[in-house]
């Protein structure tokens, strides 16, 4: 049993940079989470890349570890946000 509310919602395009995208808005949520998640794993790398090449101050070691905790608190969050959605959608189209 299929909801046209649900349809509408999941599939309706994404607008918000101005341009069509032929995907959904939780399709452009997703894909926002995972273009931040990619940044912060990024910085990591390069942080990690400094520490390793001799950067291996005390406060250099905790910049690590506070981006490692965000990134842990991005991924958490990401997965929370895309799954209480999903049910969310999940939900109305069951009252449907």
């Amino acid at each position: 049993m299929t909801s046209p509310l649900l349809n509408t919602l999941a599939t309706a395009p994404s607008t918000s940079t101005g341009k069509t995208t032929g995907g959904s808005w939780f399709e452009a949520m997703a894909d926002a989470w995972g273009q931040a998640l990619d940044k912060q794993a990024n910085d990591i790398e390069v942080k990690s890349a400094a520490v390793g090449a001799g950067g291996d101050k005390p406060a250099d070691i905790t910049e690590l570890t506070a981006m490692s905790l965000k990134m842990s608190f991005l991924a958490s969050s990401s997965h929370t946000a895309v799954s209480t959605v999903g049910s969310a959608l999940e939900t109305m189209a069951r009252k449907q």
